[in-house]
């Protein structure tokens, strides 16, 4: 019944995860379809693949973004 839904009107997704500023992870709220960024900006299925790489991106990200403040700190 979800798959019909989705099927006539579409898909609602919504961001489930934000793996960095410009790359998020979406859920679609009925039929649990997940979809992701790719590096054209383009909406992709989340294969383990691309899981994988968002969690890897995402670590990249959150270490950067720690070393940035750290340095702020220090500046202070």
């Amino acid at each position: 019944m979800k798959n019909i839904y989705c099927s006539l009107f579409g898909h609602d997704y919504k961001v489930s995860k934000n793996v960095t500023y410009h790359v998020k992870e979406y859920k679609c709220k009925n039929c649990k379809t997940e979809m992701t960024i790719d590096g054209d900006g383009k909406f992709i299925p989340l294969t383990p693949k691309f899981k994988e790489i968002n969690r890897v991106l995402n670590r990249v990200h959150n270490k950067r973004l720690e070393k940035g403040q750290k340095l702020f700190m220090i500046d202070l």
